[in-house]
């Protein structure tokens, strides 16, 4: 009977498995490793930052920071951070963005339009890599204000999160879509 259940439980532990590997995979790139110090009283303690975007390049991006005493544990902790921060995105058939957004964190300003089918990622520096994880294809985009790595990424995530679709622009607006995506009013004149 003890062995019935031992081979219960491991079947239970092996679907578990399983089922953890069948999550969809994410993607992570590193953006920029530094090399930070503190001064304390014993002098100055170093430690390294990474900053990770993680994404499953199919419409989820999150960006990430982490620190610690070696590279590889910073990584680990970015990239952890990255997936609590991860957000969903509308993506259309062309593989670009529905409409142009505009997303701004501290001084950095990112302004990204819709680009025909073809024309690839049209960004720079942190931008191009937040694009390429989320999975955008063709898009054209510009950072305006500061240059820091870090608030360049995070403001391209704003502007990510700023985007809507026409159903759920109707939904808001109680108005209902037929079947070619036009929106017809509820109301009669």
């Amino acid at each position: 009977m003890s062995t019935d259940l031992k081979q219960v439980n491991k079947s239970k532990k092996n679907s578990q498995r399983n089922d953890n590997s069948g999550e969809s995979k994410l993607a992570e790139r590193l953006i920029k490793i530094s090399r930070v110090s503190k001064v304390t009283k014993g002098g100055k303690k170093l430690s390294f930052r990474a900053i990770v975007v993680v994404g499953n390049e199919n419409g989820q991006v999150g960006v990430g920071v982490g620190k610690a005493d070696d590279v590889v544990n910073a990584f680990k902790k970015a990239k952890t951070d990255g997936k609590k921060n991860l957000i969903k995105i509308p993506i259309t058939k062309a593989l670009s963005i529905p409409h142009n957004v505009i997303g701004t964190f501290g001084a950095c300003k990112i302004i990204m339009r819709p680009s025909i089918e073809g024309s690839g990622v049209i960004a720079g520096g942190a931008v191009r890599t937040v694009l390429e994880v989320a999975g955008i294809k063709n898009v054209i985009a510009k950072q305006l204000g500061s240059n820091n790595i870090l608030n360049n990424a995070r403001a391209a995530v704003s502007a990510l999160d700023n985007l809507t679709t026409k159903a759920q622009v109707a939904k808001k607006r109680d108005l209902q879509l037929d079947g070619n995506q036009q929106i017809k009013s509820n109301e009669t004149n």
